[in-house]
């Protein structure tokens, strides 16, 4: 299958392409710029553009099959969850329009990689304009399911993974503070509440499976883990190999400020992944700490 993954340069973009090449797919990357010397993508195919301001046109997207979109915002790309023209141009408007385009041009099949928020909590889609964007974006592309167009969602929990760049950087950050190497600068605890988790292995293996035998027209709630977020720090401290135990404490941390808990600190959103889809889809469980060890391998 002739596959284009939009945002294949960026961390989930890159883990998806490579596990697709593998599989034996004729994958080309699409982004903004080219991929660096050191990216998982490089050595892919490259189309150059920005999907939100027209970028792959119709004559662009004929040649491919299908169609991932891995290249969704969040708050890392803003000031802040309120800003709600970011929201339109680059979810709402953005995705649908380049699902659109994919549909004329007569690409097959279109997964879309999304997020877990409004499936789990609809209630946050009410107040949080991240949140109702991702929703919209999703409804937006399914809407345009048929006409031997194929479309589907993945909407995942928090991932699991890394690619060289700036995840790489984060995951030393935190592999240094549980070895140790930070103390008096990021004291040994995790805020309260947790969320579910998946590698960013198993969600490249639900997208081969969402390319290969999704319903049209639906949308996966994908996930794996549920764990406290002290669970989860614990895991990197307990793959350091430090033997250091954390503590858990109602406080905003450097490594999850309140900025980024979208239901707020302290909240807990856990959920079990449906067993049928979870098989359809194909993707593997149990995957968390075997990828965090493969992290902290890559990063020594």
């Amino acid at each position: 299958m002739k596959v284009l993954v939009i945002g294949g340069t960026g961390m989930i973009g890159a883990n998806t392409a490579v596990h697709l090449s593998d599989s034996g797919h004729a994958v080309t990357v699409a982004g903004r710029h080219e991929p660096d010397a050191d990216s998982l993508a490089a050595g892919l195919p490259v189309l150059l553009g920005d999907y939100a301001h027209d970028g792959f046109d119709e004559a662009a997207l004929a040649p491919f099959d299908a169609v991932v979109f891995a290249a969704g915002q969040d708050i890392r790309h803003v000031t802040g969850w309120g800003d709600e023209e970011f929201w339109r141009t680059y979810q709402i408007d953005g995705v649908t329009a380049i699902a659109a385009r994919a549909k004329r041009a007569g690409v097959g099949s279109f997964v879309q990689i999304g997020s877990y928020y409004h499936q789990v909590r609809p209630d946050l889609a009410e107040t949080n304009p991240y949140v109702d964007a991702r929703r919209l974006a999703d409804e937006g592309a399914r809407a345009l399911a048929g006409d031997g167009f194929t479309v589907c969602t993945l909407n995942p929990p928090s991932i699991v993974g890394m690619a060289p760049g700036r995840s790489t950087r984060q995951f030393a950050k935190m592999l240094a503070w549980a070895g140790g190497e930070l103390i008096g600068k990021v004291p040994d605890f995790a805020p309260l509440g947790g969320t579910n988790y998946l590698s960013v292995r198993s969600l490249a293996e639900a997208v081969e499976g969402a390319l290969l035998r999704g319903e049209s027209g639906a949308a996966y709630l994908v996930g794996d883990e549920n764990l406290s977020f002290r669970d989860y720090f614990q895991l990197i401290f307990d793959v350091s190999g430090s033997g250091r135990v954390l503590a858990e404490r109602d406080e905003e941390h450097p490594f999850l400020p309140d900025r980024v808990l979208v239901p707020g600190r302290g909240a807990t959103i856990s959920y079990e992944p449906d067993a049928r889809e979870t098989e359809l889809l194909g993707y593997r469980r149990r995957d968390v700490r075997p990828m965090l060890e493969k992290m902290a391998a890559a990063v020594r």
